[in-house]
């Protein structure tokens, strides 16, 4: 498995640096250099695309209030809720949302009451209204900022922060995006380097988890009843 240290070591032996023993602590200014652009590779490739490996889940007990607590206590990392997750699990409903500020403001306007509560997200908050009743169980999946985990997988993080840490991103698009990256802050040229990263990068995002059928009929998976006889040959 793919670490921190390992990760860095690669990026020196392609670019023909001194390989170091240890990542995090080094006091080698290009070791520094590498694991700054790392990091910075890590962030901006998190939020370019809604990678299978930072979805994650949340879940939250409502309160009988609108104000429902702060994203980063409800879902620590939060990069984005992924659209149409959110559910109510204790009523079987989803939550609708998000609102508009416009959108928002007319339901309060119009004291608009009833099972269907829509979600707002404000200054870091979570907002639902009408608000639902207290003790609720509430779930949606998010995408985390989270790049990369410490040793065990458990506790996620934005940047480096040990040599045993793991990437939770394909390992070989930070080194190469991180090579890059070192060739421009450098004067090099790095056209090249940087082609070959937006192709793996383009190739990866396409083969990310599963993908649905584009299908216009809509009817992909539809199972009516009916008889269904084995392929084979019978006697009749």
């Amino acid at each position: 498995m793919a670490t921190c240290l390992s990760i860095v070591q690669a990026i020196c032996g392609r670019l023909s640096l001194a390989v170091p023993n240890q990542a995090i602590g080094n006091t080698d200014t290009q070791i520094t250099t590498i694991l700054a652009l790392c990091n910075e590779e890590g962030q901006e490739l998190a939020a370019r695309h809604e990678w299978t490996g930072l979805q994650t889940l949340a879940t939250y007990t409502t309160l009988a209030a609108d104000l429902q607590g702060a994203m980063e206590t409800i879902a620590p990392g939060l990069g984005y809720i992924i659209n149409d997750t959110i559910w109510n699990r204790s009523l079987r409903r989803p939550v609708y949302g998000p609102k508009t500020a416009q959108g928002w403001q007319q339901n309060k306007a119009f004291a608009i009451n009833g099972p269907w509560s829509n979600f707002r997200v404000k200054a870091g908050n979570l907002y639902m209204y009408p608000f639902p009743s207290a003790g609720q169980t509430c779930v949606f999946e998010y995408t985390t900022r989270n790049w990369c985990a410490d040793s065990t997988g458990a506790t996620g993080r934005e940047e480096w922060g040990n040599d045993a840490d793991i990437p939770r991103l394909e390992w070989n698009l930070l080194v190469l995006g991180t090579i890059w990256r070192w060739k421009k802050l450098k004067g090099f040229e790095y056209a090249e380097d940087f082609s070959t990263y937006e192709r793996r990068c383009m190739d990866a995002m396409g083969k990310d988890g599963s993908k649905d059928w584009l299908n216009l009929s809509n009817t992909k998976y539809d199972i009516f009843p009916g008889i269904v006889v084995p392929a084979g040959s019978w006697n009749v």
